[in-house]
Parts: structure tokens; sequence; C-alpha cells
């Protein structure tokens, strides 16, 4: 039987990606207790990096589809922190949006609902929670939006 959450992301048409793989010395997620904390996932889609800077050379429309793609990878990666079994997974608590900005760019809360709204409209309530929006001077390898996430398993 389909779960719910796939049934959704079916229903509007969307795919998660391979839970991406670390770029460095850490692990993509942790699990303690009933806690996952995810670490950063950067903006890429199926032509790969999402890069620019907001303010300078990318809209906050781009930049809010910038960070559905960072939604998607954070999905994919508590997946695989529920093994793969989405009845495990209770609810979103919290993400920190990095967002690569201009001097002058102040719509980085803009920028990050492109993930917040895209993780209530697949998890509904469950999908809501506390938020921190914030512009930095770069991020990795020039990504546009880089954002991490604590989960809660049931």
């Amino acid at each position: 039987m389909t779960h719910p959450i796939d049934a959704r992301l079916a229903e509007l048409g969307l795919t998660l990606p391979d839970a991406p793989a670390p770029a460095a010395n850490y692990v993509p997620y942790v699990v303690t207790g009933k806690t996952v904390y995810v670490s950063g996932q950067i903006s890429q889609g199926a032509d790969g990096l999402i890069t620019g800077r907001l303010g300078d050379t990318m809209s906050t429309e781009e930049g809010a589809a910038a960070a559905r793609s960072c939604a998607l990878a954070l999905l994919a990666q508590a997946r695989a922190a529920c093994g793969g079994d989405w009845s495990r997974f209770a609810r979103v608590v919290k993400l920190t949006g990095f967002v690569n900005s201009a001097p002058a760019f102040t719509d980085q809360p803009k920028v990050v609902n492109g993930a917040s709204d895209l993780l209530v409209e697949v998890l509904g309530d469950a999908g809501r929670h506390a938020r921190s929006a914030v512009g930095v001077a770069a991020l990795p390898l020039g990504v546009a939006v880089e954002i991490e996430g604590i989960f809660e398993l049931n």
C-alpha cells in the first residue's frame, strides 16, 4: 500500500531525489532518540547545482524554487533516516535556511518560503515548523540556498 506522503508527492508531480551523499567529512543525518538532524542540503536540480546570488543574479522567485529543491532533498534524507518507512515520520520541527545574498537583499524569508510551502503542501500540518532564514555572503560551490532541518520520528 502506498503511504500518504508518497501519494501526495505523486499527486503534486514531485519525485524525491536519492538522498544526496555528503560532500565532505560529515554524515547526511544523525538520529538521536526520536529526533533526526539533517545536514544542510544545497540547491540542486536535474540539471545540476542551482547557483547564484539573490538580489544580484537571481530573483526572489528563482531563489524560492532553489529552496524547494532543498526541501525535496531534506525529505529524501528524512525518508532515509526512517529506513524508507514513512510511518516512522512524525513532523518537521525546524528549518534553518541560508541564502546567498547581495548586501542589500532582505527578502531571505520569501526565498526560504519556497521550502516551507513545499513541506506544508506535502505533509499538511506535520510540515509546519519553526524556522530561521539568514542571508550569507557565500555558500558552498556558489549555490543559491542551503537548508538544514530537524525532524521528529514516531
